[in-house]
């Protein structure tokens, strides 16, 4: 039975325990929350050992952490380094994005770290068409194999692009865009309808779906094919014909007892942020929200973690309720372990933020300002989000006759206000 259909009978799982105690939330609370699709903890009914996540509605904005082989680099090492990195700097949950190499091997081997770790199955079926040919050979029968066989391995959770449909389409080449489609599964489904003249099959045989995911108890991530991959393309008719569709499928997911969330945009200007997350909200019911970035501007190539962060934040503050993080690397490269490492903190920044701002994590923000009052490094190290790159920027210029840091040094105001008002 899945998580969701246990609730609604009432029944307080482990998962859902532990979430209410690490969230500070009433069980009750989250009870009814989960049973009505506004909160999700994805968990496979394979049993992995891993740590529950829940991302919804009253909890705190939870990030993920992409990573995965391309086909042109291929290292699983390098792989489960930034997995690991990423989860020692606070990523919630990991995605595998793989397109290169032994896909079924990269998997296990990042399943074996205990985090909800997520997939998109069009990658793995188009590469698999595209060995043959092209991805547009790609069978029905082949994508569903592969969701299954994704699900029996103990994958947490999907992205499933069932809302680009033929009417979604038209939609696009009603009114052409700067960049188009952006979505790697968005564009490998796309030129299948094309070039086959069908319908989704994901949209097509969603009960069949449904079915699978129920037995594996499996949440689904409605994937936004259509996401603006520039500001000029944001909250556009394709991109909101799109989220009306992935509405319904809400619907038919709380109706099947199916866990989901909903994916979001992209490329979004700073205005149009909150109105896209309340129009989510409002479309698909209150189902949690994932949002990549959104990035406020399309020219922060090198800096794209910085445009993602600055959206992130207003998203999550306006409701958004998982941020998929933005490396440095976006738009220019398979990232680094330490752009991995820099898009997490990136984004763990935007999440307490938003956070903060609706009441959340305040204790540690005062607990640090009293340590800088104090002057106590340590435990300035000890709370902030990424310790080591403190104690670089401390160590790179120590002070030669004070306890302060060498931007004020013995003029610091803390230590004057201390020594002279009595820390007034």
């Amino acid at each position: 039975m899945t998580l969701m259909l246990e609730a609604r009978r009432g029944v307080v799982s482990d998962e859902l325990r532990e979430v209410s105690r690490a969230e500070g939330i009433e069980e009750k609370v989250l009870l009814r929350r989960v049973a009505k699709g506004r909160v999700v903890i994805p968990r496979n009914s394979a049993g992995r050992e891993l740590k529950p996540v829940g991302i919804g509605e009253g909890l705190r904005v939870k990030v993920n952490a992409n990573i995965g082989t391309s086909p042109e680099h291929v290292s699983i090492e390098e792989e489960l380094e930034k997995a690991r990195v990423a989860v020692r700097y606070g990523a919630d949950t990991l995605m595998d994005l793989s397109t290169g190499g032994d896909l079924r091997r990269i998997r296990r081997e990042i399943l074996k770290i205990p985090v909800p770790l997520g997939t998109v199955p069009i990658y793995e079926a188009g590469v698999l068409a595209a060995k043959r040919g092209s991805i547009v050979d790609m069978s029905e029968d082949e994508l569903f194999s592969v969701i299954e066989a994704q699900a029996r391995e103990g994958v947490d959770f999907m992205t499933v692009h069932a809302g680009i449909t033929l009417e979604a389409l038209e939609a696009l080449e009603k009114s052409p865009r700067v960049t188009g489609i952006v979505s790697r599964g968005g564009s490998f489904l796309a030129a299948w309808m094309r070039h086959n003249e069908r319908e989704n099959p994901l949209y097509e045989n969603f009960d069949y779906l449904l079915e699978i995911a129920r037995e594996h108890d499996v949440t689904l991530s409605l994937g936004d094919a259509l996401r603006p991959g520039s500001t000029a393309d944001a909250s556009d008719e394709a991109q909101l014909r799109e989220l009306m569709i992935l509405g319904r499928l809400v619907r038919r997911c709380r109706e099947a007892g199916v866990q989901c969330m909903v994916e979001g945009p992209g490329h979004v200007p700073l205005n149009q942020i909150e109105a896209n997350v309340l129009l989510e909200k409002r479309l698909c019911d209150g189902a949690p929200f994932y949002v990549l970035g959104p990035l406020v501007t399309d020219i922060a190539a090198g800096y794209d973690h910085i445009a993602a962060a600055i959206g992130g934040a207003i998203a999550a503050y306006a409701g958004a309720d998982f941020l998929c993080y933005v490396t440095p690397a976006e738009h220019l490269a398979l990232p680094s372990v330490e752009d991995v490492r820099v898009g997490v903190v990136a984004s763990k920044i935007a999440a307490h933020a938003a956070d903060l701002a609706r009441g959340k994590g305040r204790e540690i923000d005062e607990e640090m300002s009293r340590a800088r009052v104090e002057l106590d490094w340590e435990k300035q190290f000890k709370l902030c989000l990424d310790p080591e790159r403190a104690k670089e920027y401390r160590r790179r210029r120590l002070p030669k006759k004070s306890d302060a840091c060498t931007m004020c040094g013995n003029f610091c105001a803390m230590k004057l206000t201390q020594e002279f008002l009595g820390g007034g």
